[in-house]
């Protein structure tokens, strides 16, 4: 009888801790690798925006962003101040989380998502409710775009 019990305590403690290591390597979500320069304050709050919206993200900072930005594909006009790699597609500037989703779901054929520059209101970029206006694109690797999601002005 003791023995009973011992035996059903410890297929019960295994089983929890199967459920956990299952729920933590099978739910988690997709892993972003992003670059960065050690001065940016603007990448650290765009990186906190992805694993708030389920995204597994690694950072790497790096010395020299226009070398990783080539490697990377990046057209000289859609530079912004961090660039991330997420399930092949390469992601530049203040991507919304929700597009980086659609994207990961429709899975089109291009090289990624870009929102150029650096505007206000857009991940990472925050001030208050002020949000200027702004374009996700979607480019390929000849460097060609088409409007992903066009963001209002508020």
């Amino acid at each position: 009888m003791r023995f009973r019990l011992i035996l059903t305590g410890l297929l019960a403690v295994g089983f929890t801790l199967y459920l956990q290591v299952y729920v933590h390597v099978f739910a988690a979500g997709p892993s972003v690798t992003v670059y960065k320069d050690a001065f940016c304050g603007c990448c650290s709050v765009w990186v906190k925006h992805l694993e708030a919206n389920g995204f597994q993200v690694k950072v790497n900072v790096v010395e020299n962003m226009d070398e990783r930005k080539r490697t990377n594909g990046v057209p000289s006009n859609l530079k912004s101040c961090h660039t991330a790699v997420v399930n092949g597609y390469t992601i530049e500037g203040h991507v919304p989380a929700e597009e980086i989703h659609r994207l990961l779901k429709e899975r089109p054929k291009a090289k990624g998502l870009a929102v150029p520059g650096m505007p206000i209101g857009s991940p990472g970029m925050e001030a208050g409710t002020t949000r200027q206006a702004f374009s996700v694109l979607l480019f390929d690797t000849d460097g060609k775009t088409s409007v992903y999601r066009q963001y209002s002005a508020r």
